[in-house]
Formats: C-alpha cells, structure tokens, sequence
C-alpha cells in the first residue's frame, strides 16, 4: 500500500513537520548548499526544517555549486551580498567582532540584501562541497564559535560504551571467556608438538 507524503518536508504525511504558523519574516537571505548525501539520506534534518521556518530561504542540493544557475543568479545580482559562512583563517569572527557592514556594502540606506551561503553536509562532505566548488572561496568569510559544547559527542559515547556492556554480558551469558580461549591456546603453541603426541 503506497504512503501519503508531504512533498515539502519529505516525511510521512502522517508526520509531517510543516510548521502550522507562518514562517519567521528576516532580513537576511538564507542558501543551504547541501551535499547529495544529506539530500538523498536527511529527509528530516536541520536544514530542511530551517527553510520550512524561515521565510525566502532556499535549499540547493548537489556537489559543485559554480555552475549551478541558481546560484549564478544569486551571485550577481548587484542587490545582493553574499557571503559565506565557514570558519577558516579568513573568515570574520562574529562571536569576536561585530559584524562588518561597512566592508560588505550593507549600510542601512544601501538598500542591498544579505545572503549566507551554508554548507548543509558533515565537515568531511563540506570540505568536498568546497573542493568541488572553489569560487565559494572567493566570497567574504563569515563565521561564529558556539558557546555550548555540543552534546553529540557525549551521547555517542555513552552508546559506544552501553553497546559494548551488552555485548559483553551476551557473551557472559552464553559462557565464553575468551581468557581462558587465550591460555589453552598458548599451551598449545608453547608444547612441542612430539611431546603433545605422546601426552595423547
């Protein structure tokens, strides 16, 4: 039997994520660049969800994004600024330093719009989208440090070491004590094998 599913969030009608309120009005243009494999596999992830609550955001899948028309026309259109968020040496701070206006162009009477460009994807696959996509380099850099660890890292941890008890309580269970595998091996291979035939 085919499921219903909801062409905007990609999840299950059943399910759908769709905000029920009117997505938030910003002054500043949001473009998710996301790796095909956070297009293929993500069918719920952050950066759906951020364009589905943000109004005028966009997403764009793929892998190299110089050609792409859409960001082409983005580019240059001379009523937009567009930078790029992704930290590096070049990148401006924003959670040390205000944000630069002035250098960008973006002074309140300019009457220019705003456009960050994000790299929806893991570090490994954003540093793919990168190389795949070198005039993203090119643009302002901007970027900011999170003040709150992510917590990620502790949970994934805590699984590892969860999966690790249960796998060792199975085998605990069902009696195997590799130890004791270990030292009949070594007697084994430390008896010499005539005299291991006349011990039989």
């Amino acid at each position: 039997m085919d499921r219903d599913n909801c062409y905007r969030c990609m999840r299950p009608a059943s399910s759908c994520f769709c905000p029920t309120e009117p997505p938030l009005s910003v002054r500043t243009k949001i473009v998710l660049l996301m790796h095909d494999k956070e297009w293929r596999r993500q069918k719920s992830g952050t950066g759906r969800l951020a364009c589905l609550n943000l109004a005028g955001s966009e997403l764009i899948p793929g892998l190299g994004f110089d050609d792409n028309p859409r960001v082409r026309e983005l580019l240059s259109d001379p009523d937009k600024r567009c930078v790029l968020l992704y930290p590096g040496d070049n990148a401006v701070d924003l959670s040390a330093e205000p944000f630069p206006a002035q250098a960008l162009g973006l002074e309140p009477d300019s009457g220019k719009q705003l456009v960050v460009f994000i790299i929806d994807a893991t570090w490994s696959c954003s540093r793919a989208v990168l190389r795949a996509s070198p005039g993203l380099l090119d643009l302002p850099r901007l970027m900011f440090r999170p003040q709150v660890k992510s917590r990620w890292i502790k949970q994934r941890l805590l699984a590892v070491f969860a999966a690790m008890q249960a796998y060792q309580l199975d085998r605990a269970t069902a009696g195997y004590n590799p130890r004791r595998k270990n030292k009949k091996t070594q007697r084994r291979q430390s008896t010499p094998q005539g005299e291991e035939k006349a011990h039989e």
